[in-house]
């Protein structure tokens, strides 16, 4: 029998559909009582899990390797971790007119977190732009943004009720840091192993995140906090969240153009530059947010969709641009090697 695959023009990535999925059985059987202490427990477990992976995915050599082209990354990590919190900080005075505290503060958050890797990859290769540039410059936002999200949350978002101390940092060291860590102190023993059953341990991650999206979720319905969301909020979120993407690809697209870049380097800027990750901010929003994560990742899982639309459109543009007369050489094999992402279309 053949292997049932997903239309390819269909707009919306299945994994969102889970997701989607995942939030509707929280609406419907939250967790309680003893179920919901089981399920916090096992979803604390999953996230260390998920970033000891992490870890024992990234070889730190081969990262190392892609140093000597520094100004792009540089450049994509200021558009992360720089220019995307200077708009969420912008965006500031659309409180209480468009969006409420609570969006608020999960549009905020969304602006701190890493590029995604695996849907990076794939449209700079759909566009025929700098693909390694794009492995090496994802991953390094993913490493730096381990650190560094948790950093700019309790900066920016302790003073606005987000409920950020020194126990919230501790949990991110414990429960985040120290299994990246571990991951990467024990993968010249386990890194063969996680290559070898990378597409069975995909499905570890992405299962990891929907018990994380479960446990969460789960929370926000026992205490409540959906009341907060009306409709006409929503849309308010989706009209703000549309202006920031379409920004942020102006502003990597031409602005990696004025700092003398070539195309495919631009190409590069602009994917890793302009999007975030689900994978790396839903399990970094539950530690923070705890009870209340589940409206904090609202606001990502919209645009985390959001620009995988967008983007896919804009990909299939830019190759078909005329400038594009050479398709980029694909990464080597062992290059590509160093993506620290699930494994999945999600990012």
């Amino acid at each position: 029998m053949k292997r049932l695959k997903w239309p390819s023009w269909l707009p919306i990535d299945p994994y969102i559909l889970l997701l989607l999925g995942t939030v509707g059985l929280a609406a419907l059987l939250p967790a309680r009582g003893t179920g919901a202490e089981v399920a916090s427990g096992a979803s604390t477990a999953a996230i260390a899990f998920l970033f000891f992976l992490y870890g024992a995915r990234l070889s730190t050599r081969e990262a190392m390797d892609g140093v000597r082209h520094w100004r792009l990354h540089i450049t994509v990590l200021a558009c992360t971790f720089v220019l995307f919190p200077l708009l969420g900080l912008a965006a500031r005075g659309l409180e209480p007119v468009l969006l409420n505290h609570s969006l608020y503060t999960g549009l905020l958050f969304l602006t701190l977190v890493p590029s995604t890797v695996q849907s990076s990859i794939a449209f700079t290769s759909m566009a025929r732009g700098n693909v390694p540039a794009a492995i090496c410059a994802g991953s390094f936002s993913s490493l730096v943004g381990i650190v560094l999200t948790p950093l700019l949350a309790a900066v920016l978002l302790g003073s606005s009720g987000g409920g950020f101390s020194a126990d919230s940092l501790l949990k991110i060291v414990l429960q985040l840091l120290v299994p990246f860590l571990a991951g990467q102190l024990l993968r010249r023993w386990i890194g063969g192993f996680i290559a070898r059953h990378k597409k069975v341990l995909g499905y570890v991650d992405r299962g990891s995140i929907l018990l994380v999206v479960y446990t969460a979720f789960s929370e926000g319905m026992v205490q409540g906090i959906w009341h907060q969301v009306s409709p006409l909020r929503l849309g308010g979120l989706l009209a703000v969240e549309a202006v920031l993407l379409a920004v942020m690809l102006a502003i990597t697209w031409y602005g990696s153009k004025a700092l003398g870049f070539n195309r495919e380097d631009r190409i590069a800027i602009q994917f890793a530059g302009s999007k975030k990750s689900l994978a790396s901010g839903l399990p970094m929003a539950s530690v923070l947010f705890g009870a209340h994560a589940s409206l904090a990742v609202l606001p990502l899982m919209l645009f985390h969709q959001m620009q995988l639309m967008v983007c896919a459109v804009i990909a299939k543009r830019r190759s078909r641009d005329p400038e594009a007369e050479q398709p980029v050489s694909p990464a080597p094999a062992a290059e590509s090697r160093i993506a620290v992402g699930t494994g999945t279309r999600s990012g």
